[in-house]
């Protein structure tokens, strides 16, 4: 079950980190990081590890992923011309 809640997450929202994640979905930090591990070692998403500034000078360590291989659609609206070949 939190397979499918982290990879829809993921799949809706991009590249994030787990305690965004964690904050978002609700769930467990401790359940979250053994998904992604999971997930990773299925080569479902790619992960890094990642030392984040937060309030008042705190480092938060905490592991971003994404979706491998995934290209989201493309945003509504105006889109800049192609560039020519050359």
């Amino acid at each position: 079950m939190t397979t499918e809640v982290v990879l829809k997450y993921l799949k809706k929202y991009g590249q994030k980190i787990d305690h965004e994640i964690v904050k978002d979905t609700g769930l467990d930090i401790k359940e979250v990081r053994k998904t992604i591990s999971e997930l990773a070692s299925k080569n479902l998403i790619q992960t890094c590890t990642v030392i984040q500034h937060g309030a008042k000078g705190k480092l938060i360590e905490g592991i971003q992923c994404r979706i491998a291989g995934y290209t989201p659609p493309a945003a509504p609206g105006r889109k800049a011309p192609a560039s020519p070949a050359t």
